[in-house]
């Protein structure tokens, strides 16, 4: 199991998705997106398992921030070029991928 969890410091869920990894002592590599972003193979391994549109936060402050809302925009060279725009956290193990927290999918994960 590799886990890799993409996420900030500030976000709940992913604090809550480090804790669910740590409680099972399953080691995990953690990313704060502050620091650095999502590479585009990384963001085509994502996308493997989730939608491309499911990743950006649109609700975010980022989002509004930027005035996406009202501009025509490429999803995916938005987030590659501002990684503050995904919703987090993004969990991948392996090829399979979640967004947001999701403990009944990684339970399935651990087995």
């Amino acid at each position: 199991m590799n886990i890799q969890i993409f996420g900030t410091k500030k976000c709940q869920d992913s604090k809550k998705a480090e804790r669910f990894f740590k409680e099972r002592n399953i080691k995990y590599h953690y990313r704060d997106l502050t620091e650095k972003g999502i590479s585009k193979g990384e963001l085509d391994n994502i996308c493997r398992s989730v939608k491309l549109e499911d990743l950006i936060d649109r609700e975010g402050k980022q989002y509004r921030t930027r005035n996406l809302a009202y501009i025509i925009h490429d999803v995916e060279t938005i987030l590659l070029e501002d990684p503050l725009l995904f919703k987090t956290p993004v969990v991948r193990n392996g090829n399979y991928s979640t967004v947001g927290y999701q403990p009944e999918i990684w339970k399935k994960w651990i087995g």
